[in-house]
């Protein structure tokens, strides 16, 4: 499900629109990973759910900014 909101924020630019929310889920997205490859499946799972909440707020505000702007989604 992180995956899925990671780029989901990835595919309304995010990165330009949110960049905020955006960084905190790709850093937890990135530590998840990391902690999920050292079997540390408790703590990846946490920053799962942190990165897919930070991802899914980054694209929320950046489909708000966007449409603010008049550009079309």
């Amino acid at each position: 499900m992180a995956r899925a909101a990671y780029e989901a924020a990835r595919s309304v630019q995010a990165a330009k629109y949110s960049p905020g929310f955006w960084h905190q889920a790709e850093e937890s997205y990135k530590k998840a990973r990391i902690l999920y490859k050292e079997e540390s499946y408790d703590e990846a799972k946490v920053e799962f759910n942190a990165a897919r909440k930070a991802a899914e707020k980054a694209e929320n505000s950046a489909r708000l900014k966007r449409q603010q702007s008049g550009e079309v989604l």
